[in-house]
């Protein structure tokens, strides 16, 4: 069973027991998050589809760790003109661990 499920304005493809990194969520570690906002609901022999969401499912998950991404570099320049700037960047991310996926009948 796998559930499409919106968290912080990104969908992702979830099911029991996956770790997903998502955007920094406000929560602190090791506390637990309810996503309400279920797309699809797939448990192998019928599919539900949400419009836009499915109002009786929902995903339990639990915040383990609060990390950075990889360093991804910047680089602009303009040519002939003597522009060159350079940059990085590090997005914060949050690991989850989806504990349950609760669907209602």
């Amino acid at each position: 069973m796998y559930v499409i499920v919106e968290i912080a304005g990104q969908q992702f493809k979830v099911e029991k027991d996956n770790k997903i990194y998502v955007h920094r969520l406000p929560n602190a570690e090791g506390e637990q998050v309810e996503f309400n906002k279920v797309l699809l609901v797939d448990n192998g022999e019928e599919v539900k589809v949400g419009a836009p969401t499915i109002s009786e499912a929902k995903v339990n998950a639990k915040v383990l760790a609060h990390v950075k991404g990889e360093k991804v570099f910047v680089f602009k320049k303009k040519r002939r003109k003597g522009y060159r700037t350079f940059n990085g960047h590090r997005q914060y991310f949050s690991q989850i661990l989806i504990e349950d996926i609760q669907v209602g009948n």
